[in-house]
C-alpha cells in the first residue's frame, strides 16, 4: 500500500478559505486532512512581505494519522516555526513529521534547513520537507531543496531547486537508538516554573 501527501490547497468551508494538506490512500480515499495552523504573515526589512491572513483562516487542530505507515505528523510550510505543534504531534505518537512547504528565497536560505534539523533533534523524529521547485518566471520565488532529516538532525537526503525525487528510509531502530541515548523527552516540563532572575 501507498498514501500521498498532497502538497496543499484552498479549501473553502462555510465561508472560510483554509490552506489545506490532504492524504490519501492507495485507493483515493481521504486518510487525513491538516488545516495550516500557523498563517504567514511577515514584513522582513527588504525581504518580503506576504500576509496569508488578508485571504485565509487558521486551522486550530495538530494533525497525526496511523498505521499502515507508523504514525506520521502533518504540517504545512509556517507551521514549521512553532515547536508547540511538532511536540504535540511527537508526544500523539508521530515517528515522522511532514511539512508540504514553499519557503521563498529570503527565509529559505536563512531558515529551511536550520528549522527542519530543529524539529527532528527537538522531537526526535524524521522530519520531511517538501518544497515547490523554484521557478523564476513566477511573482513568489520558492526555495525549493526538499529534503529528509534523521532524528539526530543528520540531513538524508536533499533535492536541489528543480523539479526532482529523492528518497529515504525511515528507521524506526534509530528513532529508539536516539531516543534511548539522549532520553530527554522524560524530563520535559518536570516540576519547572518560570521564576524571576537572580542575583550574582
Amino acid at each position: 500500500g501507498r498514501i500521498l501527501i498532497a502538497g496543499s490547497v484552498p479549501e473553502v468551508t462555510d465561508g472560510h478559505v483554509y490552506n489545506t494538506s490532504y492524504v490519501y490512500d492507495a485507493g483515493g480515499k481521504v486518510i487525513a486532512k491538516h488545516r495550516k495552523a500557523h498563517l504567514f504573515d511577515i514584513d522582513v526589512d527588504g525581504g518580503i512581505r506576504f500576509c496569508e491572513s488578508d485571504t485565509l483562516t487558521a486551522g486550530d487542530h495538530a494533525t497525526v494519522f496511523g498505521p499502515p505507515f507508523g504514525t506520521i505528523g502533518l504540517g504545512i510550510c509556517y507551521d514549521i516555526r512553532f515547536f508547540h505543534l511538532a511536540d504535540m504531534m511527537a508526544e500523539a505518537g508521530a515517528d515522522v513529521i511532514v511539512y508540504p512547504a514553499c519557503f521563498n528565497m529570503t527565509t529559505g536560505p536563512a531558515h529551511w534547513h536550520l528549522a527542519l534539523r530543529g524539529r527532528a533533534v527537538d522531537n526526535q523524529v524524521y522530519t520531511v520537507g517538501v518544497s515547490t521547485a523554484r521557478s523564476e518566471t513566477l511573482s513568489y520565488t520558492a526555495y525549493g531543496h526538499s529534503l529528509c532529516c534523521d532524528p539526530w538532525g543528520d540531513i538524508l537526503c536533499e533535492a536541489g531547486t528543480g523539479a526532482e525525487t529523492v528518497y529515504a528510509t525511515v528507521d524506526t531502530e534509530r528513532i529508539a537508538a536516539v531516543r534511548r541515548q539522549l532520553p530527554f523527552k522524560s524530563q520535559r516540563r518536570q516540576g519547572l516554573t518560570l521564576g524571576s532572575g537572580q542575583s550574582l
